[in-house]
C-alpha cells in the first residue's frame, strides 16, 4: 500500500522508543530525525515535514505527562495525534441532504477522474441514493465511451453527448433531465498540464453547475508537482476535497498529502484498487492507526457487511476466537475473508496482526487455490476433514489420486491448516485479542 514504507519506518522507530530504558531529549531527537527521513522519502514537501516534526518535538519536550500514561506511551500518542492532524484531523464525511447533491471532479489527464466517477457512483448508490453520471470530457478520445461503460458497471444512469464538443452546452442540454436524481457526479476534462482554455472551461462549468463539492482527483504517484496543480485548480474552482487515487500501489504518496495542504482541502476519499468497490471514505484516525499497525476495525466491519452475511460473520468470529478448527472451518474462513478483499489488506485492519509477521504465502490465497482445496477436500473422508492430524503418507497419496492433484498440494493444504491453527492460538494470548473480540461481538449486529 502507498505510504507502506512510511508506516513501517515509523513503526520501527516507535519500537525503538518502546525498547528504550529512558525517554530523554536524545531519544526524542532520534525519533524526530527518523520521522523526517520517512516523510521525505515518501515525497512529502520539506516545509510541511519540518512543520510537523517541530510540533511533535515541542509537545514531546514541553507537555506534562498525563495521568495513567508512561513517558513512552505519551510519545507514541503525540506522534499518532500529530500525524492524524497532519492528514486532516477528524476527517470530513459527506452528508447528502434532501436537496440534490452535486460533485464535480477536476484534475489532470491520467489521474483517474472517470474511474473515480464510477467508484463514487457505486459508493453512493450502495447507500440508497439515486445517482446519475454526467460526462463533460469533450477533449479526450473515447472519454464518453469510457464513462458510458463505467456507468453500466456501476448500474447507474449516464448523461452525455458524443457529438458535442462544448462541455457547457452538454450541461445545459441535459440539466432538465437531472432533477429526479439525489446525487450528480460530473466528470470534466483534463490535460497533460493546466492550460488557459482548460482553466476557462472549468471556471465556466463551476459557475453554471454550482457543485456542493469540487473534488481534485490526484494520483498518489504524482510527486511534489501536486502542490502547483492543486493550487491552480483551487484558484479556478475552489477545491473542497481531494480524492487520492492509486493508493494501493507502491507510489510514495506524499504528493497527495501536499495537495491537501496547498488547497486547505481534506482528503475525502482514497482509491485502493481497480474495482468500482475499491473506494474508501478517508478517516485520518483510522488511516494512521492502520499505517502504524494499530488496526482499523471500522473499515473491517464495513467490508464484512458488504461481503458476507450476518450468519457467516458470526460463525467466522466464533471459529477464529476458538483457535481450534478443522479443514472445513479453514476453507470456510478463507472463502469468507477472500470476499472481503485481498487477505493481507484484511489482516492489516485487525489490531495486533501486523506485529505477528505472518508468512506472505499464508495471506496470498488466490481463488484458484481455494478451488483446488475444494477438490482435495471432496476426496477426503469425514474423519480426515474433522481431524486432519490422522492424514498420513498413505492417505495423502490416496487423496492426491482421488482429487487429481499432487502430493505436494495436499501437504501444502495441511501446512496451511497447521499454520492457521498455530497463529490463532498465538493471537489469542495477545492484547490485540480484545479488539478482535469486540469486532466479533459487533458482527451479529450487521444489517
Amino acid at each position: 500500500m502507498v505510504l507502506e514504507k512510511l508506516g513501517s519506518s515509523i513503526k520501527e522507530t516507535l519500537a525503538k522508543v518502546a525498547r528504550a530504558v529512558f525517554v530523554d531529549e536524545k531519544l526524542i531527537n532520534e525519533l524526530i530525525k527518523e520521522v523526517q527521513k520517512a516523510l521525505l522519502q515518501s515525497d512529502v514537501n520539506v516545509k510541511l515535514v519540518f512543520e510537523l516534526t517541530n510540533k511533535i518535538k515541542e509537545r514531546a519536550l514541553k507537555e506534562k505527562l498525563p495521568s495513567g500514561l508512561t513517558k513512552k506511551e505519551q510519545l507514541v500518542n503525540i506522534v499518532h495525534e500529530e500525524l492524524v492532524e497532519f492528514l486532516g484531523g477528524k476527517g470530513s464525511k459527506i452528508k447528502v441532504g434532501e436537496s440534490q447533491f452535486r460533485i464535480m471532479l477536476v484534475g489532470l489527464f491520467g489521474n483517474g477522474k472517470t474511474t473515480t466517477a464510477g467508484k463514487l457512483a457505486k459508493f453512493f448508490s450502495k447507500r440508497g441514493h439515486k445517482i446519475a453520471l454526467v460526462g463533460l470530457d469533450v477533449h479526450r478520445p473515447a472519454a464518453m465511451e469510457q464513462i458510458e461503460q463505467i456507468a453500466k458497471q456501476a448500474k447507474v444512469d449516464v448523461f452525455l453527448d458524443k457529438k458535442e464538443k462544448n462541455a457547457l452546452k452538454i450541461w445545459k442540454k441535459v440539466e432538465k433531465d437531472l432533477k429526479k436524481y439525489d446525487v450528480l457526479i460530473i466528470d470534466t476534462a483534463g490535460r497533460d498540464a493546466l492550460s488557459k482554455d482548460l482553466v476557462e472551461e472549468i471556471e465556466n462549468l463551476n459557475k453554471k453547475i454550482k457543485a456542493n463539492e469540487n473534488f481534485l482527483v490526484i494520483s498518489a504517484d504524482v510527486g511534489q508537482a501536486a502542490q502547483t496543480q492543486a493550487q491552480q485548480f483551487h484558484d479556478s474552482c475552489g477545491v473542497t476535497g481531494v480524492v487520492a487515487t492509486k493508493m494501493d500501489g507502491t507510489a510514495k504518496g506524499g504528493g497527495a498529502l501536499t495537495a491537501c495542504a496547498a488547497t486547505d482541502a481534506p482528503i475525502k476519499f482514497i482509491g485502493v484498487g481497480e474495482k468500482l468497490d475499491d473506494l474508501e471514505e478517508f478517516d485520518p484516525v483510522r488511516f494512521v492507526g492502520r499505517m502504524l499497525g494499530m488496526g482499523d476495525i471500522e473499515a473491517l466491519l464495513e467490508k464484512a457487511k458488504d461481503a458476507i452475511s450476518k450468519e457467516d460473520a458470526e460463525d467466522l468470529g466464533k471459529k477464529l476466537l476458538k483457535g481450534d478448527f478443522n479443514l472445513i472451518d479453514l476453507y470456510e474462513q478463507m472463502s469468507a475473508m477472500k470476499k472481503m478483499g485481498p487477505m493481507n489488506k484484511v489482516m492489516e485492519m485487525i489490531p495486533g496482526f501486523s506485529q505477528l509477521k505472518m508468512p506472505k504465502e499464508m495471506l496470498q490465497v488466490q481463488e484458484g487455490k481455494l478451488e483446488k482445496w475444494r477438490h482435495i477436500m471432496n476426496s477426503m473422508t469425514q474423519k480426515e476433514l474433522e481431524d486432519p492430524e490422522v492424514i498420513d503418507g498413505k492417505r495423502v497419496e490416496r487423496i492426491a489420486k482421488g482429487s487429481g492433484t499432487s502430493v505436494s498440494a495436499i501437504r501444502e493444504l495441511i501446512k496451511q491448516y497447521r499454520m492457521s491453527k498455530k497463529l490463532m492460538k498465538k493471537f489469542k494470548g495477545k492484547k490485540g485479542m480484545k479488539g478482535m473480540e469486540q469486532m466479533m461481538k459487533n458482527m451479529p449486529n450487521f444489517k
